[in-house]
C-alpha cells in the first residue's frame, strides 16, 4: 500500500516547455464517462466553468453500467435529463433478475428490482435499466461546457492556488497545458489522476478478469414472455441490450482469451437446442475491482466515482455511487468558487463520501455472495438427483439484494450538516429497508408539495427552507449563500417533525441541512446557520445555532 504525498508536491511529468494558458475553466473534470458528464451539468447549472477531458477519443460504445437506480433518476430529475434517459430504457417490468441452469431453462429463481419494476411512494422516480451507451449521449447533451475528446492527462503541479495540468493528445502527441483552479478525477478505477498522486487504495483490489462479448441473436423464444435486466446462469450471465434488440454474455475470461472462438462460447452458454448461431459485434476485456481510495482529496484535486471507490458490478452500486459523489462535491465546489462558502466546505466531501464508499462496498461484496448462494443452492439440488423442485428458495427478500436502504437512507455525518441534539445514524445495515426521516445528515423524505412538485424538486442551486410559517423565517439579508423559502403544507408537518413555526434547511444536493421543530432561537438563526455550514466561519462543531 503506497503512502500518499503531502498536498503541494508535484505529481506526474514536468509541465517544462508546454504553453501554459492562464485560467482556462475553473474546474478540469478528467473522465467524459456517466460521473465526469453529470458533473459537468451539475457546475453548469451553477455556473461554474469546466473543461472535460477524455483520453478516449469519443464516448463508450460498450453497455458497460445497466442500472439507473431510483436515487440517480431524481438527480437526473433535477438536471432536466431524466425524461430523455427513460425513453431510450427498458420497460419497468425489465427491473427483475432471473436464474436459469441456461438461458433455455425455466427460472429457478428470479427477483425483482425494487426501485425500478414498480414506482414507489418514497420517490417522485423509478430507476431503469439501460445501456451506458445511451445514457452517456443524453449527459453530454445536457451541459454546453467544452470537452476535448482524445485527450489523456498525463501530468499535475499543485500550485498554491491552482493546478496545472499536462494534457497529451493522443493522435498527435502534441502537449499543452491548462491552469484550473481545482480538477475533479472521474477517471475510473484504474485512475490515472490517483496514481499520480500516490494515494493508495484499501479492500480487497482485483478481483479478476471478466469478458464482455455483445452479439446479436434471436432469444426472444426464451425471454420474451419473461422479460429481466439480467439472466444469471452457471455459465455466464445474459443482458438485453436495447429495447429493439442486441445482447450481452459476460463472464470470467477464459485463459486462451486470444484463441477463443466467442461465438461458439455464447452458444454454449445459451444452453443445448436450436443451433443458434449469435453473431458477435464487439469483445471487451475488463477487470472487476474492490477497492476504496485512502483519500479522496489531495489539495485542489479530489476524486469520484471509481477514481474513488471500485465495487463488484451484482446490484449496479458503482455508477450510481459515483452519481451521487458528484451531486455531493459540485454544489461545494461552486460555492468556494463563488465566494459564499469557504474553502473548508470541500473537507465534508471525504468525511460524507467516504464512509459511504465503504458501505457500497461492503453491499456489493454481500451481492456477490448472495448470488453465488443461490447458484450454489441450485447445483445442490440437481446433484440430489430426481425431479428437483422449480424453485430455490433465495437467500434474500424479494427486494433485490434489499439495498434501498443504502440507495436513500444513506446519512451523512459532516461540518455540512447542523445536528443540534440529535445525531444522525450512519445505516449500520445497508441492507435494510428504507425508513423516510426528517433527521439532519438524510435525504430530505419525497413529499408533495403541490400535485407535480415535490420536496426533492425544491432542491435547486441554493439551500431551499421548508416551512409552515414563510414570514417568520425571511432571512434579514440577501447576502449569499442563496436560499429560497418554501411554504411546506401542514399535512406535512407531523413527517416533517416540525411544528407551526418549525422549519427544514434542506442542501442543494437534498439532504437536511439543519431541522428546527419549534421555529427560530434568534432572529439570525437562519442567517447563522447557513453561514456554519458553509464553512466561512472557519470550524465548528455540527451544533445548531
Amino acid at each position: 500500500m503506497r503512502r500518499t504525498p503531502d498536498p503541494g508536491t508535484l505529481a506526474g511529468t514536468s509541465v517544462a516547455g508546454a504553453s501554459v494558458a492562464g485560467a482556462d475553466a475553473a474546474v478540469l473534470i478528467v473522465g467524459g464517462g456517466p460521473v465526469g458528464l453529470t458533473a459537468r451539468a451539475l457546475l453548469e447549472r451553477w455556473g461554474v466553468r469546466t473543461l472535460l477531458v477524455e483520453k478516449h477519443g469519443e464516448l463508450s460504445p460498450l453497455p458497460r453500467s445497466r442500472l439507473v437506480n431510483v436515487r440517480s433518476m431524481e438527480i437526473f430529475r433535477g438536471l432536466g435529463t431524466a425524461a430523455a434517459i427513460t425513453a431510450n430504457a427498458f420497460a419497468p417490468e425489465y427491473g427483475r433478475v432471473r436464474f436459469r441452469d441456461t438461458l433455455r431453462d425455466r427460472d429457478f429463481a428470479s427477483a425483482a428490482m425494487i426501485g425500478v419494476n414498480a414506482p414507489m411512494r418514497e420517490s417522485p422516480m423509478s430507476g431503469v435499466v439501460t445501456s451506458q451507451d445511451r445514457l452517456e449521449p443524453v449527459l453530454l447533451a445536457a451541459a454546453h461546457g467544452p470537452v476535448r475528446f482524445g485527450a489523456e492527462l498525463v501530468g499535475l503541479v499543485e500550485e498554491a492556488d491552482a493546478v496545472v495540468a499536462l494534457l497529451a493528445d493522443r493522435r498527435s502527441g502534441e502537449r499543452t497545458s491548462v491552469r484550473v483552479c481545482y480538477v475533479l478525477a472521474a477517471d475510473g478505477a484504474n485512475s490515472t489522476v490517483r496514481h499520480l498522486l500516490g494515494i493508495g487504495t484499501t479492500g480487497p483490489g482485483a478481483l479478476g478478469k471478466v469478458t464482455t462479448v455483445v452479439f446479436d441473436a434471436d432469444l426472444g423464444r426464451w425471454c420474451a414472455g419473461q422479460p429481466a435486466g439480467v439472466y444469471f446462469t452457471a455459465l455466464g450471465s445474459f443482458m438485453p441490450l436495447y429495447p429493439e434488440g442486441g445482447w450481452a454474455w459476460f463472464g470470467p475470461t477464459p485463459e486462451d482469451a486470444e484463441g477463443t472462438d466467442w461465438a461458439d462460447l455464447v452458444r454454449h452458454a445459451l444452453g443445448p437446442g436450436d443451433g443458434v448461431r449469435p453473431e458477435v459485434r464487439r469483445v471487451e476485456h475488463w477487470g472487476m475491482n474492490a477497492f476504496v481510495a485512502e483519500r479522496l482529496r489531495h489539495g485542489r484535486i479530489l476524486l469520484a466515482g471509481d477514481a474513488a471507490h471500485a465495487v463488484p458490478i451484482i446490484g449496479g452500486l458503482g455508477m450510481n455511487a459515483g452519481l451521487a459523489d458528484v451531486h455531493n462535491l459540485c454544489w461545494k465546489l461552486a460555492g468556494v468558487l463563488q465566494g459564499w462558502a469557504g474553502p473548508g466546505l470541500l473537507d465534508t466531501y471525504e468525511a460524507e463520501r467516504r464512509p459511504v464508499a465503504h458501505l457500497t462496498l461492503r453491499q456489493a461484496v454481500t451481492n456477490a455472495r448472495l448470488l453465488r448462494d443461490a447458484q450454489s443452492r441450485r447445483r445442490e439440488q440437481l446433484r440430489a438427483g430426481g425431479a428437483a423442485p422449480d424453485q430455490v428458495e433465495l437467500p434474500w427478500t424479494e427486494q433485490y439484494f434489499a439495498q434501498l436502504g443504502l440507495v436513500l437512507g444513506v446519512a451523512y455525518r459532516s461540518a455540512a450538516v447542523l445536528t443540534g441534539d440529535h445525531t444522525p445514524p450512519e445505516p449500520s445495515d445497508p441492507s435494510t429497508d428504507y425508513v423516510p426521516t426528517a433527521e439532519p445528515g438524510h435525504r430530505m423524505p419525497h413529499l408533495w408539495l403541490t400535485h407535480d412538485h415535490s420536496t426533492l424538486d425544491a432542491s435547486g442551486e441554493w439551500f431551499t427552507l421548508l416551512t409552515p410559517d414563510p414570514a417568520t423565517w425571511a432571512p434579514h439579508t440577501t447576502a449569499p449563500p442563496p436560499v429560497r423559502i418554501e411554504p411546506l403544507p401542514r399535512e406535512h408537518t407531523a413527517v416533517c417533525g416540525v411544528g407551526p413555526r418549525g422549519a427544514l434547511l434542506v442542501r442543494p444536493d437534498g439532504h437536511i441541512a439543519a431541522h428546527w421543530p419549534a421555529g427560530p432561537r434568534t432572529p439570525d438563526t437562519l442567517t447563522e446557520a447557513l453561514t456554519a455550514l458553509t464553512a466561512l466561519t472557519g470550524s465548528h462543531d455540527g451544533r445548531r445555532p
